[in-house]
């Protein structure tokens, strides 16, 4: 590819490692791009929806005037494979936070299970975790959880599509979910274990679509010492 390429706009599928930002991997990939093909200075790039830095798979990027696609691409349904541990919780709601509040899950029949996560199919009302990049006031809500501040989070309601592929190895509970933009899965796992009275958290997430965009069709090796991505 050429700097024009990248200036007229250009779709990269980034695999987003584990425990880096979604804000990590743009960057890293934005200073590698404009090393490389002598970029201007204020070259646009983007994402198209973050993910969490505990969390791994597709990453959409958009560079040049493509980035006036990422609106559009941001609203597009995703998936995700989840894994999720019940019978304790953490702060986050997943495993940024240590496990708190441990419950008996020994009564917790896989039937119950499987009635449980049908009872999330459809659109319901969840409340988006303290530590997510909402925006209060100004602020990101992650940064004030972090300072231990009282952080109010106001519930939204979404779409869940499915959830299929269920595995139960107690006490982890894998299942596949196809969701509408906004669904927080750290929000659908901690309300999962309260349906199931005994807590749950993330284990494990990866997202693995983007509407029609894949991470099979996806690279992470740019992150390492070559910046090779897929670009559509």
């Amino acid at each position: 590819m050429t700097e024009t390429d990248f200036l007229e706009g250009q779709t990269l599928l980034v695999d987003k490692p584990l425990d880096w930002t979604s804000f990590q991997a743009v960057n890293k990939l934005k200073y590698k791009l404009k090393r490389e093909f002598n970029l201007p200075k204020k070259f646009k790039i983007g994402h198209a929806g973050t993910l969490d830095p505990r969390a791994t798979g597709l990453l959409i990027v958009c560079t040049g005037k493509f980035t006036k696609k990422i609106p559009e691409i941001q609203d597009a349904p995703k998936e995700y494979l989840t894994e999720i541990k019940i019978g304790v919780q953490t702060e986050s709601y997943d495993t940024e936070k240590p496990e708190i509040l441990h419950a008996d899950f020994s009564h917790i029949t896989e039937e119950f299970i499987h009635e449980t996560l049908k009872t999330f199919v459809g659109e319901i009302e969840q409340k988006p975790p303290v530590f997510s990049a909402i925006k209060i006031d100004g602020n990101r809500a992650y940064d004030l959880a972090r300072k231990g501040e009282e952080v109010e989070m106001k519930p939204r309601k979404t779409k869940v599509f499915y959830i299929k592929d269920i595995e139960i190895e107690l006490p982890f509970v894998r299942f596949t979910v196809g969701c509408s933009k906004g669904t927080y899965i750290r929000s659908l796992a901690n309300d999962i274990g309260q349906e199931l009275g005994v807590g749950a958290y993330l284990t494990n997430l990866r997202r693995t679509k983007i509407g029609a965009y894949s991470v099979e069709n996806a690279s992470s090796e740019f992150l390492e010492n070559d910046y090779r991505f897929s670009g559509l």
